[in-house]
């Protein structure tokens, strides 16, 4: 029988799951669907730079206050205001509601990763393990879960749009345009970029909308509120006491020299996400094939990540983190420079997807490797170490989607691999000073773990006394 730490690992990665088949699906549509004027793009950029401000303050008050469950559940709700904004798409909408999810963003992620590192820790010293082998364990269970959410999102919207009736051949003159060869000025001219029928955006978007409140529902009833006593407390005895350092929670870590030498890493992680969602599919799938295929294709990422990211988990116990990450930014370099050069064609059609395959490999050592780094090194401060990782990652999303409608396909993939190879120069000092001086184990573990203990004993037998040595 599963473990109450793991049942609730499992509540979080279903939940996150149903979320974002809705959201990771309206994500890599929006440069297609949305693509008048960068709408799209720019409700991206919306989005990731109200989570930089969110980042700056609300997730440690959040948690802080209301417990990680609680600020799973409220945070979801902005996600799916994004679904209702997609159903009347225009500036006004598509902006308002990408700020509203940009303010959940923050909490949300932070809540989730500060949970799963709290269990981990617990179930770690109740295994007599090691803390940082069952967070990686636990990470991978869920991005196994959570990453899976690209297939049903895209396999939705493929299935709906293939009803569409505006499909159309592409004439070869306009292939050319397609791959790298595809700059700005040439964005109207390349590919087939017909909006599908707005009857099928309907049926997709109510789609969205379910699968988003079926997550907050799964929260509310199955999740274990395992910091809830933590957060009555900071309301009880020191909320008013606190605000200013907890405001400033955030910012304070910076102080911290291996933060700081993770922001190249957690930003490049924005990047290579953002070019996969809104490169890829914009200038090689929907050019080149209709945007009716991008679901298809963005299902291989999904499947492989999802795959990769268990496998990984487990693995990384044995092989160490180094390991990992260099081989994440082996397959990013070399799949870069094949796309740099690569000339799209629907002739070619399993090449498509060949580089989602390895992007999703790459990106699932991103994220569960850095999800599980933060979670080591910061365990004290797990709140303020969590959100600074959605800010700084969330900071490479912005720039990313900003530029992406003013320069050239080349270009963003030559500043891509700028940036990974600052991130594996900055990394590798960040481990070498781990190997110099580890990071102890968290001060409250052993106090969680003492009211699992006491929760867990018989009711006849008394506890006489608890001694820290």
């Amino acid at each position: 029988m599963i473990s109450r730490n793991t049942k609730n690992i499992l509540v979080v990665s279903f939940g996150f799951l149903s979320l974002f088949t809705a959201y990771g699906g309206l994500q890599s549509l929006q440069s297609s669907l949305n693509h008048e004027a960068g709408m799209g793009v720019i409700s991206l950029s919306v989005i990731y730079g109200a989570i930089i401000l969110s980042s700056m303050f609300l997730p440690p008050i959040m948690i802080k206050n209301l417990g990680c469950k609680w600020t799973i559940f409220i945070s979801m709700a902005c996600y799916i205001s994004y679904s209702f904004g997609n159903l009347f798409p225009g500036w006004g909408s598509l902006i308002t509601t990408s700020a509203i999810l940009g303010m959940g963003g923050s909490p949300l992620w932070s809540a989730k990763c500060t949970y799963l590192t709290i269990s981990g820790n617990v179930q770690a010293e109740k295994d007599n393990k090691k803390g940082q082998d069952v967070i990686n364990q636990y990470f991978g269970l869920f991005f196994l879960i959570f990453q899976s959410s690209a297939v049903w999102g895209n396999l939705l919207s493929s299935l709906i749009f293939r009803q569409d009736s505006n499909i159309a051949k592409i004439p070869e003159e306009r292939l050319q345009y397609c791959g790298a060869a595809l700059c700005n000025e040439n964005f109207t001219t390349g590919g087939n970029f017909t909006r599908p029928e707005q009857n099928l955006v309907n049926i997709l978007m109510g789609c969205y909308i379910g699968v988003g409140v079926l997550a907050m529902l799964l929260i509310a009833l199955f999740l274990d509120n395992i910091d809830g006593q933590d957060a009555r407390e900071f309301r009880k005895n020191k909320g008013n006491q606190s605000f200013c350092s907890t405001f400033l929670a955030t910012f304070s870590l910076l102080r911290d020299k291996r933060l700081l030498m993770l922001i190249p890493l957690t930003m490049y992680s924005g990047f290579e996400q953002s070019f996969l969602a809104g490169e890829y599919t914009k200038n090689y799938v929907t050019c080149a094939l209709g945007i009716h295929f991008v679901g298809f294709v963005m299902i291989c990422f999904g499947a492989v990540n999802s795959l990769s990211s268990y496998i990984f988990g487990r693995l990384a116990q044995y092989t160490g983190r180094i390991a990992l990450f260099s081989l994440a930014a082996l397959i990013n370099l070399s799949s870069a420079l094949a796309l740099r050069f690569w000339q799209p064609h629907p002739n070619q059609l399993a090449v498509f997807f060949v580089f989602p395959a390895l992007w999703g490999v790459g990106d699932a050592i991103w994220q569960t490797q850095t999800n599980a780094l933060y979670g080591t090194l910061f365990p004290d401060h797990k709140e303020a170490a969590f959100a600074n990782y959605r800010m700084w990652e969330s900071l490479g999303f912005v720039i990313a989607f900003a530029y992406s409608t003013y320069i050239c396909l080349s270009t963003k993939l030559y500043i891509l691999i700028g940036v990974l190879a600052l991130t594996m120069v900055t990394y590798l000092w960040v481990e070498y000073n781990e190997y110099k001086h580890p990071t102890q184990p968290s001060k409250a573990i052993q106090n969680t773990l003492e009211k699992e203990v006491v929760k867990e004993m018989p009711p006849d037998e008394k506890c006489i006394a608890q001694t820290h040595l």
